[in-house]
């Protein structure tokens, strides 16, 4: 099967790729976002679950400014140069998951006191479950549609191409499927 480049990312060098681009910003985030619940709640902004909310909030943006600037300069400038980009179903799996680190960003900058300070905290708070929202639709179609076969929309691997076209070369005659 075909796999976009996101897939493709998860699954090389593994386990630290899958660590780095997933686990570590996925545990981050749903950090974020079950401490949010509780804060929402309870409107508490004083306990232990506030700072480690926003300890996670600065770690996940600080991550995604990493991953975003890697992912740009390793992938996605490339592979537009390249032209090698699988079908729309790569390049919406890619972008989604990279823009789905921007309400993150934003987060932890809200987080470290650089944004929106000025407002009131039920404001503030109101944006950062919003942040937290965005991340969470973006993340999951970047997800989604990472797991799609490109192929669908008619992307052939260059690799299984060619070992058919050889295959051919060398058996002329047979037409079974590969």
């Amino acid at each position: 099967m075909n796999m976009t480049h996101y897939m493709e990312l998860l699954a090389s060098n593994q386990p630290w790729n899958l660590l780095i681009f997933m686990a570590l910003p996925v545990v981050l985030a749903e950090t974020v976002a079950i401490t949010e619940l509780y804060i929402l709640y309870t409107r508490n902004f004083d306990t232990w679950v506030r700072q480690l909310n926003r300890i996670a909030g600065i770690l996940v943006g600080l991550t995604f400014v990493g991953i975003i600037g890697y992912l740009m300069v390793n992938a996605v400038i490339p592979i537009t140069k390249a032209g090698e980009w699988r079908t729309m179903i790569d390049v919406v799996a890619v972008s989604t998951y990279l823009i789905g680190g921007i309400p993150m960003i934003l987060l932890a900058l809200q987080d470290l006191g650089l944004i929106y300070k000025a407002e009131s905290e039920e404001r503030r708070l109101a944006r950062h479950a919003s942040y937290v929202a965005i991340f969470l639709v973006f993340a999951h179609i970047a997800m989604v549609v990472g797991m799609m076969d490109p192929g669908l929309l008619g992307y052939v691997n260059p690799a299984a191409a060619e070992e058919m076209h050889l295959h051919h070369e060398a058996h002329p005659g047979d037409h079974s499927q590969h």
